[in-house]
């Protein structure tokens, strides 16, 4: 009952997205892995981007990864872009180019987990595997009540197992869409349109007015702060820049030379600050200081100042950076942080 009341609403109200368009695995593999931490309304531009430079796993398989993370730029969680990338060269060296069709074979490719991996078997192959996301985790929670916290370990055995009890077999690819779109749409967060609702009568929370109690969490995301201070150096015309390493945010991106620090910089440390900088610049000229807004991410929330000065770089030191024109920083990826600052300056 609860698979035809769905199939019936999205029939008439499901959202036209570009890959829904095709059963093409490639193309919705990579949509769903833009989603994964991208709303729609921003993934669709960047969607079509990628696709037009890299319309098929060959084409991504063969690029430089400097080139991808640029047409990933902005959509932050760069892991995401390497591991399309390294995945599309197992598929090329592993699959004979030819995206598996297999639920086991497609989660064995780096960065897929259960979610990707049955919406890629469900929408491409048909393949009767129920998707879990946090949409699906919040009608499920309503529509029966479900006190177990969904980020527990139990949670997400239970919630699996439901979803995969109530998919229907018959067509798999509708149906799991049709749950996500209705979370989406309908079983928002916040303000359920319950009046909307094709599951309304059966819902649980809404006989008992109990959904704002639900999903139920474990955990409270904790947050850290971190302290940033970039020099953007201009020397005869060129600018320095660095890459970041892999065992931090933004692994893999270009960024201007950085000072950490351990606490929020104030007016009166400057002198102390220039002195470090010092160390490693020679710095002729500070025509301005900018402090950005909080650059805030999942775990992290960025504070940051940004030094325009002019000077030059010591050679000790010049391996560790590159020296370009401030018109090729087109042509490097960045974080969006420092995009922000470009957009401003």
């Amino acid at each position: 009952m609860i698979s035809q009341l769905l199939l019936d609403w999205f029939s008439v109200h499901r959202r036209e997205l570009p890959w829904r368009d095709t059963s093409d695995p490639y193309k919705i593999w990579v949509s769903e892995i833009i989603l994964q931490q991208t709303r729609i309304a921003q993934g669709i531009s960047y969607y079509f981007r990628f696709i037009e430079r890299f319309p098929d796993v060959k084409s991504l398989a063969v690029a430089n990864e400097d080139e991808v993370l640029k047409y990933w730029q902005g959509l932050g969680y760069y892991s995401r872009a390497r591991n399309l990338h390294a995945s599309a060269q197992t598929i090329v060296n592993d699959f004979n180019g030819e995206f598996p069709s297999d639920f086991k074979q497609i989660k064995s490719l780096k960065g897929v987990g259960d979610y990707t991996a049955a919406a890629i078997a469900s929408i491409a192959f048909k393949l009767p595997y129920a998707v879990v996301d946090g949409n699906v985790y919040r009608v499920l929670s309503r529509l029966f009540e479900i006190n177990t916290p969904i980020d527990s370990v139990q949670g997400k055995k239970e919630f699996f197992e439901l979803a995969q009890e109530l998919i229907d077999k018959r067509t798999p690819d509708l149906y799991n869409q049709a749950m996500m779109d209705l979370g989406a749409m309908v079983c928002l967060p916040s303000t359920p349109l319950c009046m909307d609702c094709p599951l309304q009568s059966l819902c649980q929370s809404y006989h008992n007015g109990s959904y704002a109690e639900y999903p139920v969490k474990e955990k409270k995301i904790k947050q850290r702060d971190r302290y940033f201070v970039y020099l953007f150096l201009h020397h005869q015309e060129k600018i320095y820049l660095h890459r970041r390493s892999e065992k931090d945010i933004w692994a893999g991106l270009y960024e201007f030379p950085l000072i950490e620090l351990n606490a929020p910089l104030w007016e009166e440390d400057f002198s102390i600050l220039l002195k470090m900088l010092g160390k490693e610049f020679s710095i002729a000229e500070i025509k301005k200081v900018t402090a950005m807004p909080n650059h805030v991410l999942s775990h992290q929330i960025i504070h940051s100042f940004f030094i325009d000065a002019v000077g030059t770089i010591p050679s000790p030191s010049s391996a560790k950076y590159i020296t370009v024109s401030e018109d090729d920083l087109a042509n490097y990826a960045i974080p969006r942080l420092i995009e922000l600052y470009l957009d401003r300056k």
